[in-house]
């Protein structure tokens, strides 16, 4: 065996990867779901520590963010919050780009009794098609009130049933209703082949596709999602049959997320009804609900926001909350919603205008539900009668297309992940190399980790036998890296040990797992090397939080290797709470290191396989213990995510924003420059 193990080190030192203590591998070459297959069950103690860690924030940010809202106590300081609230959403979805024009044009009219649809093409960004369709009464005297409509998350986008359904009981009782395609569903699908069938499941597995590796450019989803609606609204306004006075937006489902931002976004509605979305971000989270990139604002907890601020935003002009009794969106954060806008409303002696619907049924815009919109906006706009939903006849999915073959791809618009792949090849050129000081500084902002200070408690846990580790006995502890939060430590070694670890030695070697250290311990060949090699040097092998130990069972079966799944799920909420995923396990292996040194270990050599290479990495740029880093399989770079139309690599590891001032190559870089990579 130690003869096999210098011939593999050996091989590895004449090549020029190895050299770099690096074996690169490319992320569409990388496969997560290839390297997880495993003959063994690994060790998951702790599966609930990083659902209830985030429960932990949330509530803490619920119990906050009530108390401001109630604590309101006059007009002056309700004015005060909705200025307030405004300046933060900006905060949140970032600059807008500048608006081009929309290039209109209207490619079929379809005449019906009392009501046409016009089927219209428009730019939100150059080159950037949007499909929509305009339904108008068919005999307009004077100017009547504009409803921007947005979809949910049906994989034929506008002519959905129940969006065709709104959309037309508009028109019938008397408003336009422009219902456009989002980014990834109808007409707009953005990964295509060449006979223009989709590569990925529309809507949710498009929209986090194309939403994870804008994140590296310091984009947002969601902002691209909100002004496509932007300019949808644009385009309705430049209608001479709109009134200007009236104009409203609603949806439901991803719909109703849209509505609910664009509420916020825009000064110009008059009048908003968002349906089967509105709740809190803690019912969300404690009922392991996960929700796509465009229903995760950056900073948005950081900031102090909850779903009802958007609305809020729009005090006191008429809203309603549309809800469900059977939803899978939770109807008590729904009553919490309503509660605090109740409050806020009735400092402006408005109470009247703003309402909660809660329908029997389950998710989706039923009847009872769209009726409850049609009241809110009669009442926006002085109807006295109450009237019900007109009788609805539904459109074949052809009739209501824009294009020619029902794709915007086949007549030539951009793509997102295009556009991204532009940007980031743009950033490229314009960064310049930071190293030393700089480097650590800008890697330190980016990361945003909370002050660390003492050293962490740790937990020894009794031992169990038969594991089949390199070595013949372990320990393990569990180090509090956080107050809620652990990373899980093995120490290997040649003799039984059930205290505290010995502290004769300065040098040690830590490695970071990729999925789980249990596994790896036994099973991964490159691991195992590097263990024997250590020869006499303590070996500790260490799972961070949301890995291996700690893997989570939430958000249903199965689901850690899933886009939907629980680990797009926490670093989800760990972008809205402006302290990355990465950077929490970043802070894990910062955390150690300080651990070890306080047994004595004060220079450090890091191992690191697959996706623990990451953090590893930063961590090894920010700690002046670590003496060595060797990587397995690493990212070559967060360039080629942005660049690539596919990867395969977890959002979980991506650094929100990185892309503007530096990207790993730098960080392989320094560790050269210092020879802790040799």
């Amino acid at each position: 065996m130690q003869n096999e193990s210098q011939s593999r080190r050996q091989a590895l030192r004449t090549t020029g990867l190895g050299a770099l203590g690096l074996n690169l591998i490319k992320p569409e070459l990388f496969t997560p779901s290839a390297t997880a297959q495993s003959t063994l069950t690994p060790f998951n103690r702790f599966p609930r520590m990083v659902q209830e860690h985030f429960v932990r924030r949330l509530r803490l940010h619920d119990e906050l963010h009530r108390a401001k809202i109630f604590g309101l106590k006059n007009r002056n300081q309700a004015e005060a919050y909705v200025r307030n609230v405004r300046g933060k959403i900006k905060l949140s979805f970032g600059q807008w780009p500048a608006k081009t024009p929309l290039n209109p044009r209207v490619t079929h009219v379809i005449r019906r009794d009392g009501y046409r649809i016009e089927n219209v093409i428009f730019e939100s960004r150059p080159g950037f098609l949007v499909t929509a369709n305009l339904y108008l009464p068919a005999k307009i005297d004077k100017p009547i009130p504009g409803v921007i409509g947005t979809c949910g998350h049906s994989t034929n986008g506008k002519a959905a049933e129940a969006y065709q359904s709104f959309a037309q009981g508009l028109a019938k009782l008397g408003y336009a209703c422009l219902i456009y395609d989002p980014i990834g569903q109808g007409e707009r699908l953005q990964y295509l082949n060449d006979d223009l069938s989709p590569k990925l499941r529309a809507g949710t597995r498009e929209h986090i596709n194309a939403g994870n590796q804008q994140l590296l450019i310091g984009e947002f989803f969601g902002s691209w999602r909100a002004w496509d609606g932007i300019r949808a609204l644009d385009y309705l306004l430049t209608r001479p049959e709109i009134d200007l006075q009236h104009v409203g937006v609603t949806g439901n489902s991803g719909g109703g997320t849209m509505s609910n931002w664009l509420a916020g976004l825009d000064e110009r509605w008059t009048m908003a009804a968002p349906s089967c979305f509105v709740t809190t971000f803690r019912r969300n989270l404690e009922n392991e609900l996960p929700a796509d990139s465009e229903q995760c604002p950056p900073k948005v907890l950081a900031l102090g926001l909850d779903h009802c601020d958007f609305l809020a935003a729009m005090a006191p002009k008429p809203v309603v909350i549309l809800a469900k009794e059977k939803d899978y969106f939770d109807a008590r954060g729904a009553e919490d919603a309503f509660g605090r806008l109740k409050h806020l409303y009735s400092l402006f002696g408005a109470e009247e205008n703003v309402r909660l619907f809660i329908g029997p049924s389950y998710h989706g815009f039923s009847q009872e539900n769209r009726e409850a919109m049609y009241r809110l906006f009669d009442h926006a706009t002085g109807v006295k009668e109450k009237r019900t939903e007109p009788p609805i006849n539904i459109e074949a999915d052809e009739t209501l297309w824009c294009t020619p073959k029902g794709q915007v791809g086949g007549i030539g618009s951009r793509t997102i992940f295009s556009m991204t792949a532009r940007l980031s090849k743009r950033y490229s050129g314009l960064r310049r190399q930071l190293q030393g000081s700089t480097l650590n500084q800008e890697l330190r902002r980016q990361l945003n980790m909370p002050e660390a200070t003492g050293t962490p408690e740790y937990r020894i846990l009794r031992p169990v036998g038969g594991r089949k580790y390199p070595t013949k006995y372990h320990s393990t502890y569990v180090v509090e890296t956080e107050a809620t939060a652990q990373a899980i430590v093995t120490r290997l070694s040649d003799e039984r040990w059930y205290s505290r670890p010995p502290s004769a030695d300065k040098k040690a070697l830590l490695y970071v797992s990729h999925r789980s250290a249990d596994v790896e311990l036994r099973e991964d060949e490159w691991t195992r090397d590097k263990i024997e090699a250590a020869s006499d040097t303590p070996v500790f092998a260490m799972d961070v939080r949301g890995i291996g130990e700690s893997m989570p069972n939430t958000c249903g079966r199965s689901s850690f290797d899933s886009p939907y799944g629980n680990d797009f799920f926490y670093a989800s909420h760990a972008l809205m709470l402006d302290q990355p995923y990465v950077a929490q396990r970043t802070f894990d292996v910062l955390r150690v290191i300080k651990w070890l040194a306080s047994l004595g270990h004060t220079e450090i050599q890091l191992c690191a396989n697959h996706w623990g290479t990451i953090p590893a990495t930063f961590a090894a740029v920010l700690s002046k213990s670590v003496t060595k880093i060797a990587l397995n399989k690493p990212l070559a770079s967060y360039a080629e995510i942005a660049e690539s139309e596919m990867y395969d690599w977890p959002v979980a590891l991506f650094l929100p924003g990185a892309l503007l001032s530096l990207d790993l190559p730098d960080c392989y870089a320094e560790l050269r420059r210092r020879k802790v990579m040799a």
